[in-house]
């Protein structure tokens, strides 16, 4: 018999903890057979939210922790005061074995603390990034940082353009991912100090066969998808991320409102109908799940806070291509080769 991926799941964190988390990990135990769910929170809440709900037996167990990290605290101090939380239980989990992946809706300045204080770095990783995946014209591409990194070095964007390489390339299925660097325009004499002393490591690194380096990516350009991995410190990246599903969430409500607007728009909705419902979907950001947080000895995932069911059963599919292509092996491996 198949050896079960084993997923913890903060079943408190998040603004719709813990019903929409739960939705989306029967959703996911329903669907595949190597998983192995264990809910991390407050028992009786999540016994109610499982109760009348089918599963297969055994797929689902819970682990009782009750406290839970807020948004508003401090996180630092909440991981360290607040043990008994399902965060970090959930984490600690992962540390000693117990599960091979921890997926979080909460607190991410936590998710980031208890991820490197608890589950620790890989040997050589500088300085772990959230990685989000995200919906292009030509397919996904990831952009890290995302938040965890505001002040950064060139080297640091370097190690991530490996980091988002291996990922691309193992778990989203790109066969050689092409790396830009997050710059105010195409030339390379354009930028800020970070970006112009990262540029030359990146060309080295693409002479040296590591990296498929393409050059710099501006932001208009990311939705269409000119590269697989784009690279930048943590504010930027958080920012444009941030900026490119607002507006997504806008245009969906505008053409909603257009469609809904006069009875010819309405016919003319029904139409189109499928053929739009298609192309909404390519861009919807929880196809991809959560921002793993590379470089970690296990895999932390943190999820939108406002996630939903389907965020939540697709960061568990994330959670399981992860594992079965053992990215935290490659990438302690990589490190290794370099120091060596």
């Amino acid at each position: 018999m198949e050896e079960k991926i084993r997923i913890a799941v903060d079943a408190m964190g998040g603004d719709n903890a813990p019903g929409e988390i739960i939705k989306g990990v029967i959703a996911a135990v329903n669907k595949t057979k190597e998983l192995s769910v264990i809910l991390v929170g407050r028992q009786q809440a999540i016994a109610s939210c499982l109760n009348g709900q089918s599963y297969p037996q055994g797929a689902i167990t819970v682990r009782n922790a009750e406290e839970v990290i807020e948004t508003a605290d401090h996180p630092v101090e909440a991981i360290r005061h607040k043990k008994d939380s399902s965060l970090v239980v959930a984490l600690q989990m992962v540390r000693k074995g117990e599960a091979d992946a921890c997926i979080s809706a909460g607190n991410s300045g936590a998710v980031l603390v208890g991820g490197q204080g608890i589950v620790g770095r890989i040997r050589g990783v500088q300085r772990p990034p959230f990685a989000s995946v995200m919906p292009t014209q030509n397919g996904a591409m990831m952009m890290l940082d995302c938040g965890a990194n505001v002040d950064v070095r060139p080297e640091h964007l370097a190690q991530w353009a490996v980091l988002g390489s291996i990922y691309m390339k193992h778990v989203e299925g790109v066969k050689d991912p092409r790396v830009g660097i997050v710059n105010i325009g195409a030339e390379e004499e354009k930028g800020n100090a970070l970006v112009k002393e990262t540029f030359p490591l990146l060309k080295e690194m693409d002479s040296e066969g590591r990296i498929r380096f393409t050059g710099s990516c501006e932001a208009r350009d990311i939705p269409v998808g000119v590269c697989d991995v784009a690279v930048c410190d943590g504010f930027t990246g958080n920012v444009v991320i941030k900026m490119y599903e607002g507006v997504a969430k806008v245009l969906l409500s505008e053409i909603k409102g257009a469609i809904y607007s006069t009875t010819k728009s309405k016919i003319g909705g029904l139409l189109i109908k499928d053929v739009l419902k298609g192309t909404l979907n390519k861009f919807d950001v929880t196809r991809y799940g959560g921002a793993p947080l590379l470089g970690l000895k296990s895999l932390v995932v943190k999820m939108h806070g406002s996630a939903k069911a389907a965020e939540v059963e697709n960061a568990i599919y994330q959670c399981i291509q992860f594992h079965k292509e053992d990215i935290t092996g490659k990438t302690a491996k990589y490190v290794e080769e370099q120091a060596g």
